[in-house]
């Protein structure tokens, strides 16, 4: 099993994210949205547990691929390492076009686009399944003759690089530099909701691929953030599926056979011949004027759900991390305690009356597995008790305020 890239940059990156909302309180740029945050990282807190399965699969596969079809065996060099970084990265531009221009794909990258802010935290606002699609782009490589522990690790560290453009606070750099490489700058453009950026500037770490395939523009016009078709809601489970529920509903409504089929191929927008085509994104929608989706959430919730954040990074890394001690079962239990946990934040945020008894459950649930888990390795359990008894006393706290009617605030 090749080493865990995520977990090993976890803390940087972290710590990143920390440095970046601190400066945007300072400056009062408004570049971070509490709720749109907490749900991003939560999302990528489940999608990280779920690319341990990804990465066995893959694993498996492109090993059948690579002893049985590789022009070559690389060793690890520096020069096989920096070719097969520059392959990774001009797959990776087809992986991410097609991301945007087929239903299919673009069901798996939707969700990390369905942010309305651009920062460090929405870097990590991932899918399910965005890393399983994108290993069908990434094949080549084990024929070319790169191994495919070589293959995840390659993949990991360019993935990281790409962390680095999703950010506001960062100026426009030299041109030597923006000429061939993904800034800040760059990324801005991808992510906005503009139309006239549509399908622009798709590279990861070179911005190169979209000079020479014709899909790189600069910025003329200040750009906002998010989707046309927002899911609407905090739970992280249907950001995952939102798009894909959105291509369902249609295929079920269309009347042409061919075009229920045909709808998973086609662009983004595109409709079956007997339905209206989506709303246009608002011709009078700027950045000044953007109206972004808001919720009431629990009163008190906001420092609560920061400190469970905190609270679920090591968890992840304990989880992921490739010298765990737990076994296959035993990560799958955790991942689906993540799972519930940032689902419970959705709720939470939402002011859903059941997330209430949920989170009360869920903490006693997680705290005595991990004391169960901890006595079963030999590990010291105190932090376990801090963690579970402040985290209840709060929520007691919580549970006294009234609970207030979910309800989303349009301004």
């Amino acid at each position: 099993m090749p080493i865990n890239v995520y977990a090993t940059v976890g803390p940087f990156v972290l710590a990143a994210i920390v440095i970046e909302f601190i400066y945007c309180i300072v400056k009062k740029n408004g570049y971070y949205s509490f709720q749109d945050s907490i749900v991003g990282l939560g999302t990528m807190i489940f999608s990280q547990c779920i690319n341990l399965a990804i990465a066995s699969v893959i694993l498996t596969t492109y090993g059948w691929i690579y002893h049985r079809y590789a022009l070559f065996h690389f060793e690890l060099t520096w020069f096989h390492l920096v070719a097969g970084y520059v392959l990774s990265d001009f797959l990776f531009y087809w992986f991410h076009r097609a991301g945007h221009r087929i239903n299919f794909f673009w069901g798996a990258h939707a969700g990390h686009h369905s942010a309305e802010e651009l920062n460090y935290a929405v870097a990590l606002r991932t899918t399910i399944f965005q890393r399983a699609a994108s290993f069908l782009f990434y094949w080549p490589m084990a024929v070319f003759g790169f191994s495919p522990e070589l293959i995840l690790t390659i993949v990991a560290i360019n993935l990281v690089f790409q962390f680095l453009p999703h950010t506001r606070v960062i100026p426009k750099l030299p041109s030597w530099i923006d000429y061939w490489l993904n800034t800040p700058y760059h990324h801005q453009v991808h992510h906005a909701a503009n139309p006239i950026y549509w399908d622009k500037n798709y590279g990861g770490t070179l911005i190169i691929w979209d000079r020479m395939f014709g899909t790189y523009t600069d910025q003329t016009e200040e750009p906002y953030y998010g989707i046309t078709i927002h899911p609407k809601t905090w739970d992280p489970t249907y950001i995952n599926f939102h798009w894909y529920t959105v291509l369902w509903k249609d295929m079920i409504l269309a009347n042409n056979v061919i075009d229920k089929y045909k709808l998973w191929f086609m662009p983004p927008g595109w409709r079956p011949r007997n339905l209206d085509p989506y709303e246009k994104d608002q011709p009078n929608r700027t950045a000044k004027n953007q109206v972004k989706f808001v919720t009431k959430a629990h009163p008190g919730i906001n420092p609560y759900l920061i400190a469970q954040l905190f609270f679920a990074f090591p968890l992840v890394l304990f989880v992921t991390n490739h010298n765990t001690p737990l076994d296959g079962w035993e990560q799958f239990w955790y991942s689906f305690l993540l799972w519930t946990q940032v689902t419970i934040w959705g709720a939470l945020l939402e002011n859903k009356k059941w997330a209430i008894l949920g989170e009360g459950m869920r903490i006693l649930i997680t705290a005595g597995s991990l004391l169960l888990t901890f006595q079963k390795y030999g590990i010291d359990s105190t932090w376990t008790y801090t963690v579970a008894g402040v985290s209840l006393i709060y929520f007691m706290w919580l549970n006294i305020i009234k609970i207030q009617a979910p309800k989303a605030l349009r301004a």
